[in-house]
């Protein structure tokens, strides 16, 4: 029987107080994970496949932090409570990008209507949860963990994906590129990193300046041969120090060992891939851009991610909308467009799948400040080459008797949006994951 690993406060007060307390990662590297299961492959009757690199599906998750107004994204132009409600505020059929006598896009979203007559977009109306909360830590935490809006759960549906299908990955399963790991990723085994800038993903050190290694960083390459990791092999798994066999509870040094050889060699993988050279691309230059950039670049690099993470915020739209909201979402059309365009260049289209949501919607009617309060449920845009491009989903009704406190009612369950990526995109069970059965939505094929 193995035995439990350690909890992730363990490993954290570990890391925290011992004299290499900068360490980013706790899973074993993935070429030495390789190495161990061809070793017990005889104890264990066959080696556990798993996608990788240039096999695996990928999903990105775009969050639009605090409350995008999806009344004014995907715009409702044949609807005249919709221009009622916003005399100011309502985009005219003639502004929009027009889809159908029904639904337009938001001026500033060009890229994303190119996606769309691509076959690249689908946009799903009408998605939230039963009882809605219009708070954005609470919204934000119910569409992290998927729970229901009357429970709280402690891990996030991504980091139940990484319980259920990545054991034994490497740390970079999960990559979110920002200053504070989502809740999203939240795991009973902690896999997933998070930085901002790929320079200063490594081992923190008070010696440590971009330019160079300190003298810590020298003692780990030393402690770990890290040197020589490029001509490894399985036939010098014996050369490394520490305990291998399964059935004995692992020494304080092996965890110091490995997590820092973890640490060390995926950081210098991303920093490497990131200082490279992007090719036949031009990003826009905005915080988004250059966050999906540097996704692009990692997944042109091979890295053995599954997930990866963005946000692009400023979404809380109370006053004086119309301009704030132009420049967002014209930072996130152009944004997607270049990544989109990037990955289908690279020939990974096909592996890519791209969720963008916001913790909620707002109200139907424009507040006395020319601006949006928050509301309930949105739509969701769905990017990749294996979607079935279009509008999906029901439209909620805008009929001032149907609505919810002046907010639309959800016609399309969130956790259905996550069953079908994880059914039919990541390959995972979506009931072990999210608790129980949500019906799927006809995205893909």
């Amino acid at each position: 029987m193995r035995p439990p690993k350690p909890s992730l406060q363990t490993r954290r007060e570990f890391l925290r107080t011992s004299l290499v307390g900068g360490a980013l990662s706790w899973t074993v590297p993935s070429f030495l994970h390789a190495t161990l299961q061809s070793l017990h492959a005889a104890q264990d009757g066959a080696l556990i496949q798993r996608e990788r690199g240039r096999d695996g599906r990928i999903l990105v998750v775009i969050q639009l932090a605090g409350g995008n107004d999806g009344l004014n994204t995907v715009i409702p132009i044949g609807n005249d409570h919709y221009y009622r409600a916003r005399p100011s505020l309502g985009i005219q059929p003639d502004d929009s990008l027009k889809i159908n006598d029904a639904f337009g896009l938001h001026p500033g979203l060009a890229g994303l209507k190119q996606a769309l007559d691509d076959g690249d977009l689908a946009i799903v109306h009408g998605v939230g949860y039963p009882n809605p909360n219009r708070s954005h830590f609470r919204s934000m935490e119910i569409w992290h963990t998927a729970s229901d809006s009357d429970r709280n759960l402690g891990t996030g549906w991504l980091g139940r994906y990484f319980d259920n299908n990545c054991s034994g990955c490497s740390s970079t399963a999960g990559i979110n590129i920002g200053d504070e790991t989502p809740q999203a990723f939240a795991s009973g085994a902690p896999i997933g990193i998070t930085f901002r800038n790929p320079d200063y993903y490594r081992l923190a050190t008070d010696s440590f300046s971009a330019g160079g290694l300190g003298p810590e960083d020298e003692m780990f390459r030393e402690m770990n041969a890290i040197q020589a990791l490029e001509e490894f092999s399985g036939s010098s798994i014996g050369s490394l120090s520490g305990r291998s066999g399964r059935d004995r509870e692992e020494a304080p040094i092996d965890f110091l060992e490995r997590t820092a050889m973890d640490a060390q060699v995926s950081s210098e993988k991303i920093r490497k891939i990131a200082a490279s050279e992007s090719r036949g691309t031009n990003y826009p230059n905005n915080a988004l851009g250059r966050d999906l950039e540097l996704i692009g670049k990692l997944i042109k690099g091979d890295m053995d991610t599954r997930v990866y993470y963005a946000s692009h915020g400023g979404f809380d739209t109370h006053v004086n909308q119309t301009g704030t909201h132009q420049r967002l979402l014209s930072e996130f059309s152009t944004a997607l467009r270049a990544f989109l365009d990037d990955i289908k260049q690279q020939g990974n289209l096909n592996r890519v799948t791209v969720l963008t949501f916001s913790e909620f919607g707002r109200r139907v009617s424009q507040n006395a400040n020319n601006g949006t309060d928050h509301g309930a449920a949105a739509p969701v845009f769905v990017a990749g080459a294996g979607i079935r491009a279009g509008l999906a989903g029901d439209p909620p009704s805008l009929d001032p008797a149907d609505l919810d406190r002046g907010d639309v009612r959800h016609t399309v369950d969130f956790r259905s949006v996550y069953a079908t990526i994880l059914e039919q995109h990541l390959g995972a069970d979506s009931r072990a994951i999210l608790g129980r059965a949500f019906p799927t939505l006809p995205l893909f094929g």
